[in-house]
């Protein structure tokens, strides 16, 4: 199984969209690569941690390539976009791809830079090893499948 950390806004819509992917495993979804420990949702909210909501995602990758997922990925983020994805605006809800193996990073450059050429803009996506992930509560986990007329600013019919 393999593993990377993708965030994509607010976490709840990234996890069930991946969630209902074929060849995902787990989701779990958290705080990525922020400079405080064991941070809570009202912290990271308040955008001075620097932690990004984010989705840790285990993968089959017989099943889903890491090619795959990223293409899904880019497909539901507006790339070129800074510290913002729909109604959700700061830095905790910034784009990034954070790979847990280095060995991905090579793969990882040329999915953006082919979707780079889709776009007049530059991609602000940011592209990191993943330095810390802290679960985010409980209640946050799974959150649409619990809650199925929650908030999403992913379109998740067409899955």
């Amino acid at each position: 199984m393999k593993k990377i950390v993708l965030a994509g806004g607010c976490f709840w819509g990234v996890e069930e969209y991946f969630s209902r992917l074929p060849g995902l495993v787990s989701t779990r979804v958290g705080y990525a690569n922020g400079h405080t420990k064991n941070p809570s949702y009202q912290e990271v909210c308040t955008g001075t941690t620097g932690h990004v909501e984010a989705c840790l995602l285990e993968f089959d990758e017989t099943i889903i390539s890491l090619e795959e997922l990223l293409d899904k990925f880019w497909s539901i983020i507006d790339p070129t976009i800074k510290n913002r994805q729909g109604n959700d605006i700061g830095s905790q809800y910034r784009t990034g791809i954070y790979y847990l193996d280095k060995g991905d990073l090579s793969q990882i450059l040329e999915s953006r830079d082919k979707q780079q050429a889709l776009y007049n803009k530059p991609i602000v996506t940011e592209i990191q090893a993943l330095g810390s992930f802290y679960e985010a509560e409980e209640y946050h986990q799974a959150y649409l499948k619990k809650n199925p007329n929650g908030y999403c600013h992913i379109d998740l019919s067409g899955i």
